[in-house]
């Protein structure tokens, strides 16, 4: 059960946080450009895989029940990591991308490339953990 939950863990960080931190990564060009098409399309796939991505939390805990993990450092810094960028994702990239296909202003591009390149470089240290793993002794 744990490689089945292991496995539906990783395809759902593949499929659903993939592609928020393209779309957000883009949007800022996208606002400079002022291509209010392509704004509303990276700013929907923003939205519907945030939705999506709850999952990799809930999978990711399931996964670490049953590997007996739970109280593992690395575990609780990824899960940390993760609930600060859905923050940053929810709270920041989000609200912003919805402002600027209100009103385009001249400072959000930045500021959403800012908060953008937050919300990925938190994932990436999430990958990187989960793979790394310090101090584990689950053998991997």
């Amino acid at each position: 059960m744990t490689k089945v939950l292991l496995s539906l863990h990783v395809l759902a960080a593949i499929v659903a946080i993939g592609p928020v931190t393209v779309a957000a990564s883009m949007f800022p060009a996208a606002l400079r450009r002022s291509d209010r098409p392509a704004m509303a399309t990276l700013h929907r796939i923003c939205r519907v895989y945030a939705a999506l991505g709850i999952l990799v939390p809930v999978l990711g805990l399931a996964t670490a029940g049953a590997m007996g993990v739970l109280g593992s450092a690395w575990l609780l810094t990824s899960l940390f990591l993760t609930i600060g960028a859905a923050v940053v994702l929810g709270f920041l990239v989000l609200p912003a991308q919805a402002a600027a296909l209100a009103a385009p202003a001249e400072s959000l591009p930045a500021r959403l490339g800012m908060t953008a390149g937050l919300f990925n470089l938190m994932w990436a240290v999430v990958v990187v953990l989960m793979v790394v793993r310090p101090g584990s002794t689950t053998g991997a």
